[in-house]
């Protein structure tokens, strides 16, 4: 259960990023599970650019093997709070931020 006032972290990273032998999106998405959070969608980008200016495209003529990833996870600012210490060190180069977010609906299926 979320309340109606969430929180949202989504962070930047890039596709190549590495940590602890495998790729850094992967590895926050299992340390997200691993502290229960709500859930987070994990998104491949086909162009863009970060702190040193360097642009990473998908075009096929400049084919790039480190595009943009953006994960993004809701749930409460206590939990996303103590969720940034656990992931800052694994994070050499990217962005992340944290915004409030109204909350709609949040489902689970039936099993």
């Amino acid at each position: 259960m979320l309340p109606e006032e969430g929180h949202l972290l989504r962070i930047f990273i890039g596709e190549s990023d590495k940590y602890e032998g495998r790729p850094l999106y992967e590895w926050i998405l299992v340390k997200a599970k691993e502290q229960k959070l709500s859930g987070a969608t994990v998104f491949r980008g086909i162009a863009g650019f970060g702190a040193n200016s360097r642009i990473h495209t998908a075009k096929i003529l400049e084919l790039s093997a480190d595009l943009p990833i953006v994960i993004e996870i809701v749930d409460t600012l206590e939990k996303i709070d103590d969720f940034l210490p656990v992931i800052d060190n694994a994070i050499r180069e990217g962005l992340a931020t944290v915004e409030k977010a109204n909350i709609r609906l949040y489902r689970m299926g039936a099993k």
